[in-house]
């Protein structure tokens, strides 16, 4: 376990990648709230939560935070719904959930790993990734060389 780890463990807060402990009404209400899911339907949560890998943040056994990684599992990855519930905003819980998801054994053997933000750039720089165009619109984690391992 990292400092980072033990910080918000002992702060109360735990990650899951385990599906079945999405709170999907929490995830609904948290996406429909954000400015790139408004008005999404419940039903469309769940059908992206079926077809992806997720993470879920949890704060005292009440889930805060969410993302996702639409992937083949082979290739390629696209992050996106990375979401943490405004009360717990401002403590690096989003890197934390972010970097968990990246730090999955098949993920790590992704070559690219794409997202799309317009106003979370640093956060995704100190992941690693990087702007593909301008006004850094469009973010990737490139691994030219990862076939090469």
């Amino acid at each position: 376990m990292s400092n980072r780890d033990e910080k918000f463990a002992k702060a109360g807060y735990r990650l899951s990648l385990d599906k079945t402990s999405l709170d999907l009404d929490v995830i609904h209400a948290l996406l429909s709230e954000s400015r790139w899911a408004a008005g999404i339907s419940r039903e469309r949560v769940q059908r992206s939560i079926d077809h992806s890998l997720c993470v879920g943040l949890y704060h005292e056994q009440r889930q805060v935070g969410f993302a996702r990684l639409v992937t083949d599992y082979a290739t390629f990855g696209y992050l996106c719904d990375v979401i943490i519930a405004s009360a717990h905003q401002g403590q690096g819980l989003g890197r934390w959930l972010c970097a968990a998801l990246l730090a999955e054994p098949d993920v790590q053997q992704l070559r690219r790993i794409l997202l799309a933000t317009s106003t979370a750039g640093w956060l995704y720089e100190k992941l690693g990734f990087t702007a593909v165009n301008q006004p850094d619109f469009i973010w990737q984690l490139h691994r030219p060389d990862i076939y090469q391992q």
